[in-house]
């Protein structure tokens, strides 16, 4: 597991302050992570970004080599541990494997992952804290906004998504969004598709074009960077769309409504910040959950079209669902049309 298979695409040095000493490292799946290639890291990145500002740790972003094994992901994380990194941050399921080992291998390093439970990790490391994002809350939120901007139109009345890989996570989103969109219009025809990629955005292009033809009015994005795909069609062809983890209004101000943000920053934040305060300790061997109410997950900006009463209804909502007399499904349901 050489370090030769590492790419640093962010690092610096502590600026002062009294946790000099305190280093954390995020594993990303790849270079790339502008908000135009992978929204997905981009948040993650840009909360280490954030903790390296202002609690005055060492940070360092890294990446494994294109070229190396497919085991690649586990050299980053060697790295770190064997660098005596205080906290050693991975994103997602295609990290799951090489996180399981690095813990094990490295039991008094403090491990993190983003975007998935402790016990999602092969033997459950007690070194190792998870992370919950409740992302079927704002994506409620997002269906009923995309109902109700469908209903203004002819009947039928048709709204999509399009996921990257079914996985929990994608479901979650899935769930909340045809949950919220049955709520606002019981009669409401709901479309998905999969496309088993989350990098490649033909597939994604592709499956929004059927949709569209299908009568879709609306185009959920929940497939990160092939999901910029989807979005560029529904841009093109005159269709609202919403956004997926980071505020993609940047699209379109007035045809992205809205975007499901998973702060994926907050939580890189969080947890720089705990290890920080423990003096590079961590308590581990369980989740944090990030919902609408520690602002974990949210809306984005909303697009001109989006009425001031409407945006009063969605304002009600989230504060039922905070308050749990709404409770939003993040599993979803096999009654649907493709």
């Amino acid at each position: 597991m050489a370090a030769a298979a590492i790419f640093a695409v962010a690092g610096a040095s502590a600026a002062g302050g009294g946790n000099r000493q305190i280093r954390v490292g995020l594993v990303l799946e790849q270079t790339l992570v502008g908000r135009g290639t992978d929204p997905f890291q981009y948040g993650a990145f840009r909360g280490l970004l954030r903790a390296k500002r202002h609690l005055h740790i060492q940070a360092k972003a890294v990446a494994p080599s294109p070229t190396g094994p497919g085991d690649a992901f586990v050299a980053p994380f060697y790295e770190l541990a064997r660098k005596q990194y205080n906290l050693v941050i991975g994103i997602g399921f295609l990290e799951l494997p090489a996180m399981a080992r690095a813990a094990h291998k490295f039991p008094h390093t403090n491990f993190a992952l983003l975007d998935a439970p402790n016990q999602d990790v092969s033997g459950q490391p007690r070194n190792l804290e998870g992370t919950i994002f409740h992302t079927e809350q704002p994506a409620y939120l997002a269906g009923f906004l995309a109902a109700r901007i469908a209903d203004h139109g002819p009947r039928p009345h048709v709204v999509s998504s399009v996921g990257g890989i079914k996985l929990p996570t994608v479901d979650a989103y899935i769930a909340g969004f045809e949950a919220g969109a049955k709520a606002a219009d019981p009669k409401i025809t709901l479309l998905r598709t999969y496309t088993n990629t989350f990098t490649d955005a033909r597939p994604c292009a592709n499956a929004a074009s059927a949709q569209i033809d299908h009568g879709s009015e609306v185009v959920f994005n929940v497939a990160g960077g092939c999901g910029l795909g989807a979005l560029a069609v529904a841009k093109q062809r005159g269709v609202y769309g919403i956004g997926v983890d980071i505020d993609q209004s940047y699209i379109s101000h007035r045809l992205i409504l809205t975007s499901v943000i998973k702060n994926l920053n907050v939580a890189v934040y969080d947890l720089a910040k705990r290890v920080a305060r423990g003096h590079g300790r961590l308590r581990t061997g369980g989740n944090l959950s990030f919902t609408l109410r520690n602002d974990g997950v949210r809306l984005g900006r909303f697009s001109p079209v989006v009425s001031p009463s409407l945006r009063r209804k969605l304002a009600s909502l989230a504060r039922q669902i905070k308050q749990g007399k709404i409770v939003v499904p993040s599993t979803v349901s096999r009654l649907h049309r493709r």
